[in-house]
């Protein structure tokens, strides 16, 4: 057989890309059979460089929770790449949608923006530094913030320098939040908290309100930020910012992923406590003001409202999350479903090194829906009850390869 083209494209990309790809999107992480390079995409599906088709429940790890191609926002796209995007300063589009992330957000009274959700992270924590005239910053255990040198999970090539000034909590324990928050002393600048404990390879959980009050109260004592890291889930649980489902509001927020339905941002809200702050750092690149990027954001943000994004995908990810429990129960195999139903994660108990996980998620891309097989997945909107249906088509699939593996 002659070999595919995702296999031609790896041999021409290893000549040229060390390791012939890097970080999270490297297809060395997923089971055999993964593809690494895709064609294109539509609506809730995508299809690999060799044309074959899947339901995505990826969703390019997030950014894109329209749907492939929403034509409202590629509309928005088209119009302002007419006029310019990356021009000596920011377009108008830049007021318009700060003005509309203040208008959303319940926290922020202003908005500045960046690339990446680690460009967000970072200003944060450098705003709350700057605010307080501080260093130490708060962080839960395990969680992920970015690939910076201060939060990556895989510290090669960084210094214990880069991790001075920071002390390690367990997400949802106010006694080891309190623990922490002693150690700090006089120091503490603020505490950065994911939207929901989204860390990889184990259950997800949600904030729990008194542990939400918890940090929120020690920030107050202490004048110090509680700061919330949306980078993942912003906009997919509450359109006002994750935290607003326990009731509580953070000082300084981070976004990226849904913000622009694909295009390249991420942007930082505050209260005004931390405006002047803000306004000392100093963060710029190159095309952090590229005007069409934030052109998509304002449509998204107009879309999500328009469409009941939020319902629609609640109400699918019930519906897998139920058929997933019923499948599991008919080939008594124990799967474990945590974390919000928008962002589907699933574990398979007693499966040491993801076989059991690998091998199904192998089976069900095989039949044409695209899993993974430890890290949290993304419904959105333009996925249907049709997709759903497939997915779980392809994981009947999946529960038949994993017979005699699972316990």
């Amino acid at each position: 057989m002659s070999p595919s083209t995702d296999a031609l494209l790896r041999a021409r990309a290893a000549r040229v890309v060390p390791s012939g790809m890097w970080g999270h999107l490297h297809a060395a992480r997923l089971p055999a059979g993964y593809p690494q390079f895709f064609a294109r995409a539509e609506g809730g599906r995508i299809w690999d460089s060799d044309g074959r088709e899947y339901v995505d429940l990826m969703c390019s790890w997030g950014p894109v929770v329209l749907g492939h191609h929403d034509p409202v926002v590629d509309e928005a796209v088209s119009r302002q790449a007419a006029l310019g995007d990356c021009l000596n300063g920011p377009a108008p589009v830049m007021v318009e949608l700060a003005e509309r992330l203040v208008a959303r957000v319940p926290h922020a009274d202003w908005a500045m923006f960046q690339k990446n959700g680690t460009d967000a992270t970072t200003a944060c924590v450098m705003i709350a530094r700057a605010g307080t005239g501080r260093r130490t910053i708060l962080i839960a255990r395990g969680s992920y913030h970015g690939a910076a040198p201060w939060c990556t999970p895989v510290p090669t090539g960084t210094t214990e320098a880069d991790r001075a000034h920071q002390i390690h909590f367990a997400y949802n324990d106010i006694a080891s939040l309190h623990a922490a928050a002693e150690r700090a002393g006089d120091d503490l600048a603020g505490v950065i908290v994911t939207g929901f404990r989204h860390d990889n390879v184990v259950d997800q959980e949600l904030p729990d309100p008194a542990f939400a009050r918890a940090v929120r109260a020690v920030c107050d004592a202490r004048g110090a930020a509680l700061i919330v890291d949306d980078v993942r889930a912003g906009f997919r649980l509450h359109r006002g910012g994750t935290w607003e489902i326990v009731g509580v509001r953070p000082d300084l927020a981070a976004w990226s992923k849904a913000i622009a339905n694909g295009h390249a941002l991420a942007a930082v809200t505050g209260s005004d406590r931390w405006r002047d702050a803000a306004s000392r750092i100093f963060v710029t690149g190159s095309f952090w003001c590229a005007a069409v990027p934030m052109a998509a954001a304002v449509a998204t943000l107009d879309r999500l409202d328009e469409l009941d994004a939020i319902g629609h995908m609640e109400r699918l990810g019930r519906r897998l999350r139920d058929g997933l429990d019923a499948l599991a129960c008919t080939h008594g195999v124990g799967l474990r479903q945590s974390g919000p139903v928008q962002m589907p994660l699933f574990l398979f108990d007693d499966d040491e090194g993801f076989r059991i996980g690998s091998a199904f998620c192998s089976a069900a891309l095989n039949a044409g829906a695209f899993l993974h097989p430890r890290h949290n997945m993304f419904l959105c909107a333009a996925h249907t009850d049709a997709d759903i249906d497939q997915v779980l088509e392809a994981a009947e699939a999946g529960f038949r390869a994993i017979r005699g593996l699972a316990p």
